[in-house]
Order: C-alpha cells, then sequence, then structure tokens
C-alpha cells in the first residue's frame, strides 16, 4: 500500500496526517489527489468508508493560497453531521496547512456566521440551503472560489437539492474547478455532470467483478415477528455484547419510542433524528464517539457520511428500503480496515426486500441467531479441551464407563400395611372351611 508521501504532498501536510495515525492511502485516494492536484474536472463512484474526505480534501488544502483573503474552495454536502466531520478533518490539519476553515449549515446562528464570512474564510463548508440562504441575503461572496465539490451528490439529489446546488455553482467562479463524489451516479447526477463539469475524469473504485466491498463487515440476518422484535434485539446486544452500536429505523417515531424502550430496559442509548436541534445532535453525537452511551437510534440521516470510530455493530432494527441504503446504513461499522458486524431484524413478509438487497450487493446473507442453541457453550468448552488435550489423548481414545450399582430389594415389615383384600370367592369358601 502506498503511503501519502509518495503522492508528493506537502512534507507537513504529510506529517501532520502521520501524527493521526494515517499513513497509508487508500485505493480511492492514490486514483483520485493525482488528478485533482492537475486541476482536471472529476467524478468519483465509491462507496461509504472508502476515504473519499481526504481524496478531495488534500489536495484542496494544498492549492488555496494562504495570502489571499477569499473565499476559494467550496464544499458542499447533504447533511449538518456530514459538514462538520468533513470541517474537524480539515481543522486537524490547519497548523500544516494555515488554511481558515468556516461551516455554513444550519441549526446554527445566522448572525454569528454573518459575523465570520466577513473575514473572507478561504474554505467554506456546508449544506445547500444555508448557504443559498447566505447567497440571497448577499452575506457570501463565491465569486472567487474555483474548487468546488459535491460530496453525496446522489443524496443531495435525492433530497431535493438540485436547484438550489445549480444556483450555488453558477454564483462560483467560470472557471472553476468541479470535483462530484458519489456511492451511486442515478440519472440526474449525470445529467448535472453534463451541464458543469468540462471533459470530467471518471474514477470508480469496486472489488473484482463488481461485487460490493463489504469484506469487513460480517452481515448476519435474523427472523423475528413485530410483536417479538425488540425482546430479539435485545437479546442479539446480550449476546453480542457491542462496544459502540448503531440502531436504524424507518422514521423519526420509531426511533423516539425504540430509544424510551431500551433505555427502560437499563440500556445507555440516545436518539439522533431529523425534529431535533442541531445543539441536541450534537450534544447525541458527542456522548456516542465518547462512549458516554452505547447505542445510538437514529433514522437515515445518520447513515450517510459519519464517520464515528469504534463503532463495531450496526443493527438494522427496520429492514432498509433498498440496497442503496443497506450499504450506507452498514457503512458505519467495518470502516478504515476494522471488523465490524451488522445484523439486519427482517419479518416473515420482508423477503422479497432481503433478495433483492443481496442481488444488489452479490452476496446471499446468513442467518444466524435463528434458532437457540442451549448446549453451545458446553459444547465450545469441550471443543477446547479436545484441543488442549496432551498428544497421547488421541481421537479414538473412550471414555471409561460409568459405574453400575445393583439396587437391593428392601424388605420392610408388614406391619401398618395395608393387607391385600380377598376376593369375595375365597371369602366364602373359607366360612364354609370353618
Amino acid at each position: 500500500m502506498a503511503k501519502f508521501r509518495d503522492l508528493h504532498l506537502n512534507p507537513a501536510l504529510c506529517e501532520s496526517l502521520k501524527r493521526q495515525g494515517i499513513e497509508e492511502a487508500t485505493a480511492v485516494q492514490l486514483k483520485t489527489i493525482p488528478i485533482v492536484r492537475q486541476g482536471q474536472d472529476v467524478i468519483v463512484t465509491a462507496q461509504t468508508g472508502t476515504g473519499k474526505t481526504l481524496a478531495f480534501l488534500l489536495p484542496i488544502l494544498e492549492k488555496i493560497k494562504r495570502g489571499a483573503a477569499a473565499t476559494q474552495g467550496l464544499i458542499i454536502t447533504p447533511t449538518r453531521e456530514l459538514a462538520l466531520q468533513i470541517t474537524k478533518v480539515a481543522a486537524s490539519t490547519q497548523e500544516a496547512t494555515g488554511v481558515t476553515v468556516l461551516t455554513i449549515c444550519g441549526g446554527q446562528d445566522i448572525e454569528r456566521q454573518k459575523e465570520r464570512l466577513r473575514r473572507k474564510p478561504q474554505l467554506i463548508i456546508g449544506t445547500p440551503g444555508r448557504l443559498l440562504d447566505h447567497l440571497r441575503r448577499h452575506t457570501i461572496d463565491l465569486s472567487r472560489v474555483n474548487k468546488v465539490v459535491l460530496d453525496e451528490a446522489d443524496e443531495m439529489m435525492r433530497m431535493g437539492f438540485i436547484e438550489d446546488v445549480e444556483t450555488l455553482l453558477k454564483a462560483t467562479a467560470p472557471d472553476r474547478q468541479l470535483m462530484l463524489f458519489s456511492a451511486t451516479m442515478p440519472p440526474v447526477v449525470r445529467g448535472l455532470a453534463k451541464r458543469y463539469m468540462k471533459e470530467p475524469q471518471e474514477i470508480k473504485v469496486t472489488a473484482t467483478g463488481g461485487k460490493i466491498t463489504l469484506e469487513t463487515i460480517e452481515q448476519l440476518i435474523v427472523d423475528t415477528t413485530e410483536e417479538t422484535k425488540l425482546d430479539k434485539l435485545c437479546h442479539i446486544i446480550n449476546t453480542q455484547r457491542p462496544y459502540l452500536a448503531m440502531i436504524f429505523c424507518h422514521t423519526k417515531e420509531r426511533v423516539t419510542k425504540l430509544t424510551l424502550a431500551l433505555a427502560r430496559r437499563g440500556y445507555l442509548a440516545e436518539e439522533l433524528q431529523g425534529d431535533l436541534t442541531q445543539t441536541q445532535r450534537n450534544a447525541a453525537l458527542k456522548k456516542f464517539r465518547e462512549a458516554k452511551i452505547q447505542f445510538l437510534v437514529a433514522t437515515d440521516v445518520a447513515a450517510r457520511g459519519l464517520d464515528i470510530p469504534g463503532v463495531t455493530h450496526v443493527y438494522n432494527y427496520d429492514i432498509p428500503q433498498d440496497a442503496e441504503w443497506y450499504i450506507h446504513r452498514i457503512g458505519r461499522t467495518g470502516r478504515a480496515g476494522q471488523h465490524g458486524v451488522a445484523v439486519t431484524l427482517v419479518n416473515a413478509g420482508q423477503y422479497p426486500l432481503l433478495r433483492r438487497i443481496e442481488a444488489a450487493i452479490k452476496e446471499r446473507l446468513p442467518k444466524d441467531f435463528a434458532k437457540e442453541r442451549p448446549h453451545a457453550k458446553v459444547e465450545a468448552k469441550t471443543k477446547a479441551r479436545e484441543t488442549n488435550t496432551p498428544e497421547k489423548a488421541t481421537a479414538t481414545h473412550k471414555p471409561p464407563k460409568p459405574k453400575r450399582f445393583k439396587l437391593k430389594r428392601r424388605i420392610a415389615s408388614t406391619a401398618g400395611k395395608k393387607t391385600r383384600r380377598k376376593s369375595p370367592t375365597k371369602r366364602r369358601s373359607h366360612l364354609k372351611a370353618v
């Protein structure tokens, strides 16, 4: 595996990454960084957790002119959480790059954002809605922005941000370099690329044979019913004992209900859903990152972009509606080459949906916890003993036969016992004899 210094990046930047324990570049970084440094437009299709953030952030930080008091780079993301996460990564390299970074997203004081925008941050990371709000208020100047990134472009289009994104792109410099990063490439994203990109280079990172790369994630299916789903989830949690786990539900109401149910059973759980304020969402994420809570129950708003170290398990309490969301959900674990576990609870009527997911990821998912095995621990201990037996104890060795004990018949006195009643015939013959 090549290291970042092999890509001829700024030595100070490489050293900053090294101090964070990041030395080796991923496949998407190796393919993308050289092209972006050349100033070409690029379309990158890669699944979540492959290192896309550094693939666009590192060359942008290198190319920004530190002495210029103007916004030169713009990164647009679909969610606040993703914007804040990218800002955190950029801030970790600020000592090496000297680039000023500002996050612009909803849930923050707009007056404070105006004040910070007056200082002309060199790199802005934000969500379409709030960026467009500032553009209409004339409190943000994008005219000198010549490096633009659309991160999770397919999700932004799905959320209906296409018009907002196009308005923002038109406000940037005509000679801008546009970088489009997406897990999938639906027609609407293709159309956007055709309208605003100039001979883009396409990069696609997939496994051999087109199979989606989920090798670091152990995927399991569990049969259940709606009535027993909560009990089944708790049984799995108690068996697997995750360090940090994310639990996904379809709706905000389901998230709140499940969080309360888990809390009543003594689990340290918090919710993450769209009705929470940004302060509440940040507080929940902070607790989860610091392992002050063990379970984060979320809607799909948290399925994309969040990179939380230490997530060992993902539980799909409600099965995703399609393969794309399935991949994004379980991609919260097994990141950076670490092992992860993803468990999906499936009702009897949901198997057609499960088959479509399996067809998309080209893998048949195994079942686990389907049947209780009360003797599993005993079998494991027996196997362990056999493994640790001396060499002379061969497989043909037979255990000694158990001793047999003869039962002695107890002869009890007839005193106090009921005598056997004689039949009427015998009684009459006895009387005749008398």
